[in-house]
Parts: C-alpha cells; sequence; structure tokens
C-alpha cells in the first residue's frame, strides 16, 4: 500500500480516492457478473472476488485474481472448466504457488485452485513395486517423504522441489539426476471442456522441463511406479539429499526455486554468477548469494522488481557468454509490453 503524506499537494488525495472509487466499482461489476451467479449454483465450488494472490505464492508477491475459484471434485471441476469457457473468461492454474512469478497488476479472469479430493492419496503394492495414485494437489515435499517412511524407493530426487504434485508434472520437475517422466504411469486429466482424458507414459513425450500435454488440459491426478526398498535406506539417501540442498540452495526469504533452464551443458546459476551478478540488487529482490540462479524477496519486494533482475540476469549473461537463457518460472497476469 502506498502512503502520501504530502500537505502540500493536495491532489494526490484526489487520485488515490479516485482510485478507489474505481476498484470498488469494478469490484462490484464482478461480484454481480453472470459468471459469479453461475460460480454459486455448482456444489464443491468457493470462489473470492479481487483475491490477493501474493499469500498463495511462495514468493509472497503479486496481485490480485478478478475470480479466485476453489474446487474440491472433480465434477465440480468438469462444471466450472465449460462455464468459464461459455463466459470465455481466460482461465490459469495455481498450484503450491512455486515456479511461478504473479505480475503486481493481477491477473485478469479467473485463477483455479485445486484441493479436496484433489489431495487424497492411494497407495498399492504389486510385488516387488508399489504404485501410487495421488491428486494433483497433493505437496510434493509430502509425497516424497510419506514414501520413504513406507520405503518405496524412486522419489527422493523430488525431495525440496516445492510445488503440487501436478505442477511438478506439467513441467517434469527433476533435480540430481533425474525426472518425474522416469517414474509417471499414468496421468488423469480434463480438457477444457471439462471432459477426463487419461495419458498412459506411452502416450507422453517428456523433455527438460516440460511434458507436453495439450494446451488448457488440467492434471487431476497421477500414478507413479515406485520399488520396494528398506526404509533406512530411502530415509538415508533422503538425507543425504536435503543436505546437499541446504548447503547449496537459499534458505530464509521467500522464492519460486530456479528462475533459469541450466543450458545444455552448463548451468544457469553458474553463468549469472560468472557475469558478475550475485547478490545484485532491484528494489527488495536480489539474486541469491548463495546460488544465482534463485532471486529472494528480501521483504516487500515488487514483481517487477524481480522481472528486472531476471532481464538483466539474461542480458549479461547473452553479452558476456553468448549463451541465452530461458526462463524456468512461469510469469502469469498483466505485464507491461516492454516486459
Amino acid at each position: 500500500m502506498e502512503y502520501w503524506g504530502d500537505a502540500g499537494r493536495p491532489s494526490t488525495p484526489v487520485l488515490h480516492h479516485s482510485n478507489s472509487i474505481m476498484m470498488f466499482a469494478m469490484r462490484k461489476e464482478l461480484e454481480e457478473s453472470p459468471l459469479a451467479s453461475a460460480l454459486k449454483l455448482i456444489a464443491g465450488v468457493k470462489f473470492k472476488i479481487s483475491e490477493p494472490l501474493a499469500r498463495y505464492a511462495s514468493m509472497k508477491l503479486g496481485g490480485a485474481a478478478d475470480y479466485f475459484i476453489e474446487v474440491e471434485t472433480s465434477a465440480a471441476l468438469a462444471a466450472v472448466l465449460p462455464l468459464l469457457r461459455r463466459f470465455t473468461t481466460p482461465v490459469c492454474l495455481l498450484g503450491n504457488g512455486s515456479n511461478l512469478l504473479i505480475s503486481d497488476r493481477g491477473v485478469r479472469g479467473a485463477v483455479l485452485h485445486l484441493t479436496g479430493e484433489f489431495k487424497n492419496i492411494d497407495w498399492r503394492e504389486d510385488g516387488e513395486f508399489v504404485r501410487v495414485t495421488v491428486g494433483a494437489a497433493y505437496a510434493v515435499t509430502q509425497l516424497v517423504r510419506a514414501a520413504a517412511r513406507k520405503g518405496y524407493a524412486g522419489l527422493e530426487f523430488a525431495e525440496g522441489i516445492p510445488g503440487s504434485v501436478g505442477g511438478a508434472l506439467v513441467m517434469n520437475a527433476g533435480a540430481y539426476g533425474s525426472e518425474f517422466e522416469k517414474v509417471v504411469e499414468q496421468v488423469d486429466a480434463v480438457n477444457a471442456a471439462g471432459e477426463p482424458i487419461i495419458f498412459s507414459r506411452a502416450e507422453m513425450t517428456f523433455t527438460y522441463r516440460d511434458s507436453h500435454l495439450p494446451a488448457g488440459t488440467v492434471v487431476t491426478r497421477v500414478t507413479m511406479r515406485l520399488r520396494k526398498s528398506e526404509t533406512t535406506e530411502v530415509s538415508s539417501k533422503l538425507r543425504e539429499l536435503v543436505g546437499k540442498r541446504k548447503s547449496s540452495q537459499p534458505a530464509g526469504f521467500p522464492n519460486s526455486g530456479s528462475m533459469f533452464r541450466n543450458p545444455p551443458g552448463d548451468y544457469a546459476g553458474r553463468l549469472i554468477e560468472a557475469a558478475g551478478l550475485k547478490g545484485k540488487r532491484i528494489g527488495q529482490a536480489q539474486i541469491a548469494e548463495r546460488h544465482a540462479n534463485f532471486i529472494v524477496n528480501l521483504g516487500g519486494a515488487k514483481a517487477d522488481d524481480v522481472r528486472q533482475l531476471m532481464d538483466l540476469a539474461r542480458s549479461e549473461v547473452r553479452r558476456q557468454f553468448g549463451v541465452e537463457l530461458l526462463a524456468e518460472v512461469k510469469l502469469l497476469g498483466e505485464w507491461d509490453e516492454t516486459n
């Protein structure tokens, strides 16, 4: 929030008051819209108007969504998606809010957030293997630690990945030499019309940080194949990777994980550090001193600050080394054309 304290400038409070009136009018228009009326009739749906998204984002910044819609059941999701389509409302999905940079100007349209049954999990042993079917809203770290407690191996690499299972699947998240594609057997989803789709592993194409799902696909559940092992062995491996992560990644300040993809044969963090940018600040955003491929919010950072640091890192690495860095974080919301 901005405070205006110059008594010698009487026009400033008028502008602030004018903006408040405009925001109130926009909110009222959204609350009284046909879409809002229709959403109220769908069981398993909760929604808020002009909901601030910073509280849902791991970097703790970003503006408000016109409609923030929490969906608790498959039936509700199947009803909401065609409704949004009918009202030509832009829609995007928000998982655990990691790997994401939300604009200070907010998000026009609808932001969907899966909860309820999309946090369910089911374990089924099959000989020396085990299949786990887990809802898209389930936290990756929670899944990894649950598997370790049961002595199921194969997910240790994902320890510390802060997102949801659905988000990790979509971006083929990975670390320490492995990725989600190594364990995925089946993906349940719905298309933009709310119709169910099932993808077997053979029907999917994974590449570095991408699962290439059709546009408009919303992942609802993921089935993974793990192997039985000794609890002590899995836990030991997990502790080893936890130690590596803590020694190499920033802690204590909100962040969105890795900002850029690693270019072939190199590391984005190494290039940004070699460009002399480690510790560089713009406003309250900083390229982390511990790992240069992270940008941290020191407290009160703006999304525009983070975006400027990203642009600076990209341009300097290009200028000094001739390497084009590609963003790993997704940009959500309204951005200036110059961005």
